[in-house]
């Protein structure tokens, strides 16, 4: 099994350690190509604004939007979060618009206010540890959403059937069981797939 990472910015190779204790196989993906040989997707944090323009740039819009109307699921942590909502409060303009929710950019603050804590996530037995860096929110989500972690009331992880969203930075930790909820999603899905070709 394959893992893509965005690796247009962001903490590219944290996420391919991450990837890779879950035993799966991790892969930058730096040209739309190479999205065919993967059956996962994680876009990871940076700047929302500035991945926007460059996945424009290298054609990865529409490519991402295949991508995720094949099935294959898709991981957005921080910006990554960002990228993936359908709607930005404020009125900025979405990027992939795929997932059902409004969220709200630096919601935490700046990067000094930047924190570290153990969160529970629905799904996952034991609580996760979490690192914040002027981390978005989700401050609306669509009906098809599942809430899977809230802090002081409000939402920083959820999923959309194969979307996958966090606030925080799960690739920063050596805690790499969120990551191992995502490789589970795209296990069932590349089996759920591989029988249907059958």
């Amino acid at each position: 099994m394959k893992i893509g990472v965005l690796a247009l910015q962001g903490a590219v190779t944290e996420h391919i350690v991450s990837i890779e204790k879950t035993g799966a196989e991790g892969v930058p993906i730096k040209w739309v190509e190479q999205l065919d040989e993967v059956d996962g997707l994680i876009i990871p944090g940076g700047e929302s604004t500035t991945i926007g323009k460059l996945m424009r740039k290298y054609g990865f819009i529409e490519a991402i939007r295949d991508f995720s109307n094949q099935g294959k699921p898709i991981f957005g942590t921080c910006a990554g979060m960002i990228v993936l909502a359908k709607r930005i409060a404020g009125g900025e303009p979405g990027h992939l618009e795929l997932m059902d929710i409004t969220v709200a950019r630096n919601a935490f603050g700046r990067q000094r206010e930047s924190f570290e804590c153990d969160l529970e996530v629905k799904g996952i037995d034991e609580p996760v540890r979490a690192v914040f860096i002027r981390a978005p929110l989700i401050n609306e989500v669509g009906p098809g959403v599942d809430v899977l972690t809230v802090y002081n009331d409000e939402i920083v992880t959820a999923r959309e059937g194969n979307l996958l969203v966090s606030s925080f930075h799960p690739e920063l930790t050596n805690d790499f069981r969120l990551h191992q909820y995502f490789a589970d999603m795209v296990e069932t899905t590349r089996q759920v797939q591989q029988q249907n070709r059958i």
